[in-house]
């Protein structure tokens, strides 16, 4: 099937028309534009139009045999209905549409007829000239990563197309700066990736347009963050931050401002020294991997009553967990203090109120032993990683299963190696 006729004996064509121009001063053809927007429409027809043509020369067959008794005319009621059913299977619409030169334009169609369709356009690695870049109307994501783009401001991304776009990708460029007003007419962005670019500030209000759920920001050149500019017109959904491998020193949020609905914060990577106010953000995870942190501190998670996974891996500076660090934590579930080799003790006073951990990460560090109430103060304790190879589960002491009436039940931790072997002696409650 080409682009100006259909097949099948169709006569079905798109039509041409009028030329534009493009901001570069490039023409293309109207009838290709035309063409890559009514491909998937006119292929949809054309099929409908093949499958009555060829329903109607059936039934004007049977009509035309006046004498056939009453069963013929259900035979042939039948066979129409059974063409209808084909129809609905039939693929009508063609996968891939016109495209700005050098990009790739792909369809996903769904729902009944596939009447429904949205537009994959990838303009990856084809260089900075391209922007802008005229899109199809249904454009729901668009690639400009790898472009070596320095700048992007509103003008850039403005036109039929933009206004549906769900998701923008412009990582692996060279933008050094946004706007306040960059992305402000992108109203149904979902997803945003920043990452691996040169952006040193973030401009008040530069994601407040957008119903923003995803926002990746890694690998930038960040030095300090308000964390209020997250803060989107989409407030009940969740948002996930991605601000790993920056240069983060310092975070900060405007308490008169609206809170902005944080639910995954990757903080890994960057220059904190120590863990950053973050009380009222409904966190339910939160990474602080790889930051010069030396000490833990009662109080530092106050306020994230909602976080269920922290991890705390590789802070090479690490040396202290104060007691009572994770008081405030009780709907955490996942603890990973991997990779600390300065981190020697783990005293039944810091993992004091732990309520709800069930896994608790330990290996790389100095850790070798743990206090033998550990499962008293850790009563949802599945699973202990120690040092390299060695993983603890929670079991029910031998002999206990079928324990009498009133018998408290023992339980205890099964320590092995990579290799089955016993590790270590269990801890019984």
């Amino acid at each position: 099937m080409n682009g100006s006729s259909l097949h099948a004996g169709s006569d079905c064509k798109v039509p041409g028309g009028r030329k534009d121009v493009t901001s570069q001063g490039s023409v293309i053809s109207d009838s290709k534009v035309q063409q890559g927007r009514l491909q998937g429409l006119s292929e949809g027809v054309c099929c409908i139009l093949i499958f009555f043509r060829l329903s109607a020369r059936k039934y004007n067959s049977t009509e035309r045999m006046g004498a056939k008794s009453c069963q013929t005319n259900k035979r042939s009621t039948m066979q129409f209905l059974a063409w209808f059913n084909m129809l609905l299977l039939l693929p009508c619409f063609s996968t891939t549409k016109t495209c700005f030169p050098g990009c790739h334009c792909e369809v996903e169609s769904f729902g009944l007829f596939d009447s429904f369709s949205l537009t994959k356009v990838d303009c990856s690695g084809i260089g900075s000239h391209i922007v802008p870049v005229p899109i199809p109307l249904d454009t729901s994501y668009l690639d400009l990563s790898s472009n070596k783009l320095e700048t992007i401001n509103e003008s850039m991304l403005t036109g039929p197309g933009y206004t549906t776009l769900v998701s923008l990708d412009l990582s692996y460029n060279n933008i050094a700066k946004i706007s306040s007003t960059t992305f402000s007419r992108l109203r149904y962005l979902e997803s945003l990736d920043l990452s691996h670019n040169s952006l040193e500030v973030l401009p008040e209000d530069c994601f407040s347009s957008s119903p923003l759920g995803d926002i990746d920001l890694s690998n930038n050149k960040l030095l300090d963050i308000a964390l209020d500019v997250f803060a989107s017109k989409g407030q009940g959904k969740p948002l996930n931050v991605d601000l790993s491998n920056n240069m983060l020193s310092k975070i900060t949020r405007n308490h008169e401002k609206s809170i902005p609905n944080i639910q995954n914060l990757n903080l890994s990577g960057n220059r904190l020294t120590s863990v950053p106010n973050l009380q009222g953000i409904p966190l339910r995870y939160l990474n602080l991997d790889g930051n010069p942190l030396a000490k833990i501190e009662k109080g530092d998670f106050k306020g994230l009553k909602g976080l269920i996974h922290l991890s705390l891996s590789g802070l090479h500076d690490f040396r202290e967990l104060s007691p009572y660090s994770f008081k405030e934590l009780p709907a955490l579930q996942v603890l990973d203090l991997s990779n600390n080799p300065n981190l020697r003790s783990l005293t039944a006073e810091v993992i004091f109120g732990l309520n709800s951990i069930q896994e608790l990460n330990l290996s790389g560090t100095g850790v070798s032993s743990l206090p033998k109430t550990v499962l008293k103060y850790l009563p949802s304790l599945k699973s202990i990683t120690l040092r390299k190879n060695i993983q603890c589960f929670k079991t029910i002491k031998e002999g206990q299963y079928h324990r009498q009436i009133g018998l408290t039940k023992k339980e205890v931790l099964s320590c092995h190696d990579s290799h089955g072997a016993v590790a270590a002696a269990p801890y019984v409650l």
